[in-house]
């Protein structure tokens, strides 16, 4: 029986120090367990709008095309610059060059497409930082040539902030949640045992609402209301019921 303990023995200490190593022991979680989804979000003023903008032209030839269209949208671009636009704020999103064609039957006649000439077009993203002059340079952009024009989309340059109270708000809200349960349930205390997050900053919760504003004396210039922008998180929780 001696010998038969000392082989037992001898051969737990030949094992290899590194399948020793790899032994891990796992505690599951004994006591009842509550699982809560949070969302709680935190409005504020926008500080920038983005707006598209840009220019589109049509000539006969694909390079009479372009080249108008380089022209136009180098104006474009010098009046945003005189309007105290950013360079760093001005992105082209987007150059095109196609041809046109006329579809419809002429007298009647079931004819193929007719040629028509070539259509170019520049597209560019700006960030208006002064949110009380964006209707201001709408108007400017379509003085300058521009003739389409996309948005303005509002929101916060840096949302951290909103963020971290909407966090701290649905942190505390899960916990009074999951008091309530414990307490219901006929437990002493909840105590927390993970937590994830997801989170969105400073994107409009809603279309955005404009009114008419008019000048008596001037022009009227395009009304723009940026209203509030949201940001949210939601908190995914566990908290474990104890006696």
């Amino acid at each position: 029986m001696k010998s038969a303990l000392a082989l037992m023995a001898l051969g737990v200490a030949a094992l290899p120090v590194a399948a020793l190593a790899q032994t891990s022991v796992t505690i599951a979680e004994t006591a009842p367990v509550v699982t809560l989804n949070v969302t709680e979000s935190v409005e504020a003023a926008p500080n920038v709008a983005t707006v598209g903008t840009g220019v589109q032209t049509r000539a006969l030839t694909a390079q009479a095309a372009m080249q108008d269209n380089a022209a136009k949208t180098e104006k474009l671009i010098a009046a945003l610059a005189k309007a105290g636009i950013a360079k760093k704020d001005i992105q082209t999103s987007g150059i095109n060059l196609s041809a046109q064609y006329d579809y419809s039957n002429q007298d009647g006649k079931p004819e193929g497409p007719r040629f028509i000439g070539y259509e170019a077009s520049n597209q560019l993203t700006v960030k208006l930082r002064d949110i009380k002059k964006v209707g201001a340079s709408l108007d400017a952009m379509v003085a300058a040539g521009a003739t389409n024009i996309n948005g303005p989309s509002f929101s916060i340059e840096d949302p951290s902030p909103l963020i971290q109270q909407a966090r701290g708000t649905a942190l505390k809200s899960a916990k009074t949640q999951a008091d309530f349960y414990a307490q219901a349930a006929g437990f002493r205390t909840a105590r927390l045992v993970s937590i994830s997050e997801s989170n969105s900053g400073g994107q409009p919760p809603m279309p955005m609402m404009q009114s008419a504003r008019f000048k008596a004396d001037a022009a009227p210039t395009t009304p723009v209301e940026p209203g509030q922008v949201s940001a949210s998180v939601t908190l995914t929780v566990q908290y474990a019921l104890d006696k």
